[in-house]
């Protein structure tokens, strides 16, 4: 299994956690305790790894206007919807629950030029909540593929707590490449032309990479 580096660290320190506790428990608890402590600690490193894998995934079909799943999750929200930061007009939403148990690698849905980015630090409310996508920590990016631009919102969830975005302004991204991460649970918002076909139903589970969400207009 293929992990990502940016848990690198957290895994390191689970293991080095994970194995102090395991040496107290050794040296100053009885035996038992010590054989039923392996388990738990080997159930808790494979939770830890298990969401940072980050399995290789190849755009299927080369289609301009094809809009691929950004994320791994649930669909959860289909709506036209106004979008204020950067459009300032309505714009169809399509949005992507990520629980802890789905990949948490964020890939780049087409191909094009980063227009926009911004930080933005704030709350953190469950994923799912309504004002989440307004008041949570998260980024905005704007791809422009030459006749349409497209915005993604990387929103963090109630335990998420640090967003990792590698786009910068400029920057020429191509379909499927590595957008960033987003650590233990989050959602992804992305806001697409009045017109583009939609290719997903609510509550749809998608992949990143793999499922397509949109038809862009002509």
């Amino acid at each position: 299994m293929r992990l990502h580096r940016e848990g690198n660290v957290i895994i390191a320190l689970t293991c080095l956690i994970l194995g102090a506790i395991m040496l107290l428990v050794f040296f100053f608890l009885p035996d038992w305790a010590f054989y039923i402590f392996i388990p738990i600690s080997l159930i808790i490193l494979g939770l830890v790894v298990q969401f940072f894998r980050n399995p290789e995934r190849k755009i299927p079909t080369v289609d301009e206007r094809l809009v691929f799943a950004p994320a791994d999750g649930k669909v959860v929200v289909i709506e036209e919807a106004e979008e204020n930061e950067y459009f300032k007009d309505k714009r169809m939403q399509v949005s992507i629950f990520m629980s802890p148990l789905n990949v948490h690698v964020n890939r780049n849905p087409i191909s094009g030029m980063v227009k926009y980015f911004k930080y933005h630090p704030g709350k953190y409310l469950v994923a799912w909540h309504p004002k989440s996508s307004t008041e949570n920590e998260r980024t905005t990016s704007v791809l422009d593929n030459g006749k349409h631009e497209i915005l993604l919102r990387q929103i963090a969830g109630a335990l998420a707590k640090r967003i990792v975005n590698y786009l910068k302004v400029g920057d020429q991204v191509e379909q499927g490449s590595e957008l960033g991460f987003i650590k233990f649970g989050s959602r992804m918002d992305i806001f697409l032309p009045l017109g583009t076909e939609i290719l997903v139903n609510l509550e749809q589970p998608v992949k990143g990479n793999l499922t397509r969400i949109a038809r862009l207009p002509r």
